[in-house]
């Protein structure tokens, strides 16, 4: 920042505005975190970027980006600003009377949608704001260091000093088709490893390179995956409801699937002794002030994960 004189207090003001606005992705949700208006949050944000020269955001249809200038100034001020916050709220300070801001979590929108939120819901009900993100797990890993997100449910272990990770869940991998498709499969033969079975049988992958049915190939049959997916499509719970409509095959987690296996729409192929598993990681940054709503989501995270 630069060398002029000016009043610490309106920096001090502006350094908080933008970080909530970093954090939340939005003027609007920045704005609301810190009681202010939005057009007195664009103020501030462009005397800061006055006073360090270069922008911090980029304006976007919806929400903003930060830019390089943004990341290294959260990067050297939200640890600082945290711990103030943290001495202030305990103090008999008006502001100890604002309300927690809202815990940041990220993760898989499936896995959220069908285990996390559900077992957050009482949180929820009992005042702990949630912001609730969706996405791949590297990219939200990157947000996690940044400081734009509080928890993250990674699919793979975080790797680096700056992130904490604790073993959530085991997600256990299932062939599944539905019961018609089932029918035209000769399942004895599937089960002795000979997949001439599944000739001609339409596959449906979450990705163009069926990441999940390679692995469960590579795992179960021994054998790498040469195919092309009948149906692509970029939520599990889309290939779901493709494979209960009777489209064709794939693998999914039983998690997602376990009521439909219940219920009989689906119905699973192979019931491998050594089924194909991922573990899932609940991960947070290393360091910072206490904030207990974060401590809450992630306790109640891990105590919910015991009976997934």
């Amino acid at each position: 920042m630069g060398h002029q004189k000016s009043n610490s207090s309106t920096e001090l003001a502006q350094l908080r505005t933008f970080l909530a606005v970093y954090r939340a992705g939005s003027l609007t949700a920045g704005a609301g975190q810190v009681g202010l208006s939005q057009p007195t949050v664009t103020t501030q944000l462009q005397a800061l970027e006055r006073h360090v020269g270069r922008p911090l955001f980029e304006r976007l249809p919806r929400g903003v980006a930060p830019t390089a200038a943004a990341h290294d100034l959260a990067a050297r001020v939200a640890d600082a600003l945290d711990t103030l916050e943290t001495v202030i709220s305990g103090s008999s300070s008006p502001n100890a009377f604002l309300p927690e801001p809202p815990v940041l979590l990220g993760g898989p929108a499936e896995f959220l949608a069908t285990l996390a939120l559900p077992a957050l819901a009482p949180s929820v009900a009992e005042g702990v704001r949630l912001t609730v993100v969706t996405g791949l797990t590297d990219d939200l890993l990157a947000d996690l260091r940044a400081g734009k997100l509080d928890l993250v449910i990674a699919t793979t272990r975080p790797r680096g000093r700056s992130v904490l990770a604790e073993p959530l869940v085991d997600e256990e991998f299932v062939l599944v088709a539905a019961p018609t498709v089932a029918d035209g499969i000769d399942l004895a033969r599937l089960a002795a490893n000979d997949l001439t079975a599944l000739a001609d049988t339409p596959l449906i992958s979450y990705a163009p390179d069926l990441p999940i049915l390679r692995r469960y190939w590579r795992h179960v049959f021994g054998t790498r995956l040469e195919a092309e997916p009948a149906l692509t499509v970029a939520d599990l719970r889309a290939v779901l409801a493709a494979v209960a409509a009777g489209a064709g095959i794939s693998v999914l987690p039983r998690y997602l699937c376990a009521r439909d296996l219940a219920a009989g729409t689906i119905v699973a192929l192979l019931d491998p002794a050594d089924a194909p598993i991922n573990t899932g990681f609940l991960a947070r940054r290393v360091g910072g002030p206490i904030r207990p709503h974060v401590d809450r989501v992630r306790a109640e995270l891990l105590n919910a994960a015991v009976n997934w």
